[in-house]
């Protein structure tokens, strides 16, 4: 692969990585190239990054490559923090929302697997606005923490217990049966 094909990979990885970050070696495991090369790229974005009117740079915390913003814009970031903000739900917390109403309790790890992408930021939303809580932690290695829905959901919804929700098809092969489950989370997207 040629190196700016590479860069782009590296820094949508690097994006992905979100929080957590990623190291130089899962990097130059999944580009399939070596350390040094790897190495050399993140060099060059982090070049790319120090022109001023790039709004990232590329953040080594232990050994762990993350994207996050310029230190220098933190007045704005502040800025936009504060502003009040629409009551919307991303798509990403109404997905997480609706698979932990539907298999609590459960952990981060499996919503992850469920959603085929990462979920702390949606749990982190989800948490602050007090529809899902911790409930424990599993019997299983590393023990993770177990989420549910708490009884601000219920009352949010117009639920007595979390029975009341609607079936769902083992499979959503219709149209039909996907809309259902979206009326039913559409009122956070009108409140």
């Amino acid at each position: 692969m040629e190196r700016e094909h590479l860069k782009g990979v590296a820094e949508g990885l690097l994006f992905a990585g979100g929080d957590e970050g990623i190291t130089v070696s899962e990097l130059s495991s999944i580009l399939d190239t070596s350390l040094d090369e790897v190495r050399k790229i993140i060099d060059e974005l982090q070049t790319d990054y120090k022109k001023q009117s790039r709004g990232l740079m590329i953040l080594n915390a232990n050994g762990m490559l993350s994207l996050t913003t310029k230190p220098d814009h933190n007045a704005y970031f502040k800025k936009w923090v504060i502003q009040p903000k629409p009551n919307r739900m991303s798509q990403a917390a109404l997905e997480t929302l609706a698979i932990i109403a539907y298999q609590q309790p459960i952990t981060r790890a499996e919503i992850d697997e469920i959603r085929g992408v990462r979920s702390e930021r949606p749990l982190q939303t989800l948490i602050s606005r007090m529809l899902i809580e911790e409930c424990g932690r599993k019997e299983t290695v590393g023990r993770p923490i177990l989420f549910r829905t708490t009884k601000e959901f219920l009352t949010f919804f117009g639920l007595s217990a979390i029975e009341e929700l609607p079936e769902l098809e083992s499979t959503l092969d219709s149209e039909t049966d996907t809309s259902d489950v979206d009326l039913f989370f559409d009122r956070f997207q009108d409140e």
